[in-house]
């Protein structure tokens, strides 16, 4: 049991995980499992101490949000960058179909252009022997 810590030292507390130590009193108590954060009237904030001695509960909490934050918003930059990569990358890819479909078009109008001149030419030469 976690109260047999008590009036020891924090170190000594903190080595069972489910334990917690108050500064205020010097006590080692279970940690209150039911409820996330332990409540004010078991121990403050600022002098409850979990995990390690020397962060307490509240830098902790403070701690944790902001690695989740930096996270989330990590998550949340690499998914728009995705999302804009994605978009920016498709157009390149229907300019340059447009520019083959215009580079086929003006080849056809060239061969049909060379198939008419050899048609005129064709005629002159029967025209003239």
């Amino acid at each position: 049991a976690c109260s047999e810590f008590s009036q020891r030292s924090c170190e000594e507390c903190l080595k069972n995980v489910s334990c917690l130590w108050c500064y205020t009193n010097n006590t080692c108590i279970d940690y209150p499992v039911r409820s996330i954060l332990p409540p004010s009237s078991l121990c403050s904030l600022s002098n409850a101490r979990w995990g390690v001695c020397w962060m307490n509960f509240e830098a902790l909490i403070i701690a944790i949000a902001v690695v989740v934050g930096l996270i989330l918003l990590s998550i949340a930059v690499c998914c728009c960058y995705c999302c804009y990569c994605r978009r920016h990358s498709r157009r390149p890819d229907e300019e340059e179909e447009q520019l083959a479909r215009k580079r086929e078009e003006r080849r056809l109008q060239s061969l049909q252009r060379k198939h008419e001149r050899k048609l005129k030419h064709d005629e002159i030469r029967k025209k003239y022997g």
